[in-house]
């Protein structure tokens, strides 16, 4: 069992215990979580430094990228001394400067099936903030195997979107009954698209948001809706959507 909450824990999350639906109870759990962020970019960069100033206890970040002068303009964790370090290792400097409380785990290497499988299990959250097709279906593939709740984020040029797949409820659709799987989908980098760096630090940090939700275990999450933000209207649509009867990794779930 986890020690109570200290004087200076108490101090540090005050504004978060002064909230009714979270108080020292949702601080605490805050604190015991398990959350893994995948990509340590724009937006798993941002959403790892919220969840760390959160308090949550355990962070591991999986990336293999190194930091390079382009990734300045929206990857605000880092500074022009991090340039050539791993994101994941650097991003973990970051984060102990801001709360040295917080566990980080740094792998600095691709998602793979082996890797995920042996984190995953334990994680109370997985962040999708990768920026291709491959790892996201990867990602999807082991949450849904191990039945971890996953905060899907993506940006590009003007546009964001957020959702969030939760198989613990086999009844709940994943991102494969979204976005099937067909082998031949093209992902759009910002390398070459190009991105609005505010809108990054948004999704991220909306993603931080629903990753809180489902620890505490708070408010509706984005289960079964697709958040769609546009920032040159700036304008949210949502579409909703459901598990798709032919879907063959909510077939596997079931089986």
């Amino acid at each position: 069992m986890a020690e109570p909450l200290n004087d200076n824990e108490l101090l540090r999350y005050s504004r978060h215990i002064l909230l009714n639906e979270i108080d020292v109870a949702g601080v605490e759990r805050i604190r015991r979580s398990k959350v893994c962020v995948v990509g340590v970019g724009g937006l798993g960069s941002v959403a790892a430094l919220y969840l760390s100033a959160s308090g949550v206890g355990n962070i591991t970040l999986i990336d293999h990228d190194a930091i390079d002068l382009t990734n300045l303009q929206r990857q605000i964790a880092f500074s022009m001394a991090d340039i050539a370090q791993n994101k994941a290792q650097a991003c973990k400097q970051r984060i102990q400067e801001i709360n040295p409380d917080v566990i980080v785990t740094v792998i600095g290497e691709r998602l793979t099936e082996d890797l995920g499988g042996r984190l995953f299990p334990s994680m109370d959250v997985v962040l999708d903030c990768s920026d291709n097709f491959a790892t996201r279906h990867t990602l999807n593939r082991l949450c849904v195997k191990y039945k971890t709740p996953l905060v899907s984020g993506a940006a590009i040029r003007f546009d964001g979107q957020l959702t969030v797949f939760d198989a613990r409820n086999s009844t709940n659709p994943c991102y494969e009954c979204l976005f099937p799987d067909s082998g031949v989908a093209q992902d759009e980098a910002c390398a070459t698209m190009g991105v609005l760096s505010p809108l990054v630090g948004m999704i991220g940090s909306a993603q931080a948001i629903e990753t809180l939700k489902l620890l505490v275990g708070l408010g509706q999450s984005l289960v079964g809706r697709l958040m769609l933000f546009n920032a040159l209207r700036f304008e949210s649509q949502y579409i909703h959507y459901k598990q798709d009867p032919h879907c063959a990794v909510c077939a596997q779930r079931q089986s």
